[in-house]
């Protein structure tokens, strides 16, 4: 538990400060990885903000050694009271009344889950069969990247509204639930004896090469949508999608077994439908700003 409350911290300072520093920087594109490491490279605040998100992941393998993987979803879900609470104070930026709903029945949605845990009958999986977790991955890869570079030829149009980061957050959520499979898989190669074996083991299985892919696209999808959007909206997409992908799907690969009791099974499906449902209804695009309004025209007389 306080390695999972230790991650939200993390993560959530990890992507704030990122977010100020890209705001500072000049425009970059996964069109130009190498421009876009170059200027985030240069930026002391974003390798602070990268360090801490590495640190998170680190509290993160910690806590899949320990917590069922839709135990643990559930709490780092909760840190993104404390992301929206860091970008508005640090970020200066304003959440719409319909985005808090958003949130807060998101965060209802995922409490269901934790409520739905038992501690006496949930259980660890220390394995996944290889060709199951692919099954899972590799489609959920191919379709975050397609989805991303869909968002970025939407963006080309012109007059369109500006994106609110809901598709970007989605995209990047995909890619992060396939990452955190992967180091719910490294995991369970993690042991205290033996450790030459286990890294040749390690080495052996799909999950070090499933991250390396996730952590270079993901970095260099991430950073650009955090630049164009909102934090306050696109962290908690990425969030929940990376949540209920790696809950759902990680919890059938690893075959860590739903709820036997009624009412603590309804909870889980009722929370992971609620969550989808408030996702697929947040708004796609910011409305225009209020200085982008043309002034209006001086009537003259006669």
């Amino acid at each position: 538990m306080a390695a999972a409350l230790l991650a939200n911290v993390l993560y959530s300072t990890g992507f704030v400060l990122e977010k100020r520093a890209l705001s500072a920087m000049p425009s970059v594109s996964v069109r130009n990885p190498a421009r876009l490491l170059r200027l985030v490279l240069g930026s002391p605040l974003w390798i602070g903000g990268s360090l801490a998100l590495a640190a998170g992941f680190g509290a993160q393998l910690a806590v899949y050694r320990t917590l069922p993987i839709a135990a643990a979803q559930g709490i780092f879900v909760s840190g993104l009271v404390l992301l929206l609470l860091l970008s508005s104070v640090l970020l200066g930026e304003q959440t719409s009344g319909r985005e808090r709903y958003a949130v807060a029945a998101i965060l209802l949605a995922l409490l269901m889950v934790v409520l739905s845990l038992n501690e006496q009958n949930d259980t660890v999986s220390r394995g996944a069969p290889v060709p199951l977790v692919l099954t899972v991955c590799l489609p959920s890869l191919a379709a975050g990247v397609w989805l991303y570079s869909a968002a970025e030829r939407r963006a080309k149009h012109r007059h369109r509204l500006p994106s609110a980061g809901v598709e970007y957050g989605v995209a990047v959520g995909l890619l992060y639930g396939v990452s955190s499979l992967a180091i719910k898989g490294v995991s369970s190669h993690l042991t205290t004896q033996g450790i030459g074996g286990a890294l040749v083991d390690l080495l052996r299985s799909p999950y070090p090469y499933l991250l390396l892919f996730t952590g270079a696209f993901g970095l260099v999808m991430s950073q650009a949508a955090l630049q164009r959007c909102r934090a306050s909206l696109i962290v908690p997409v990425c969030t929940t999608v990376t949540a209920l992908f790696t809950a759902v799907l990680g919890t059938l690969a690893f075959g860590e077994a739903l709820p036997d009791e009624p009412v603590r099974l309804a909870l889980r499906i009722a929370g992971t439908v609620l969550a989808v449902s408030v996702l697929l209804a947040m708004p796609k695009h910011d409305g225009p700003s209020p200085r982008s309004t043309p002034p209006p025209k001086e009537l003259t007389s006669g």
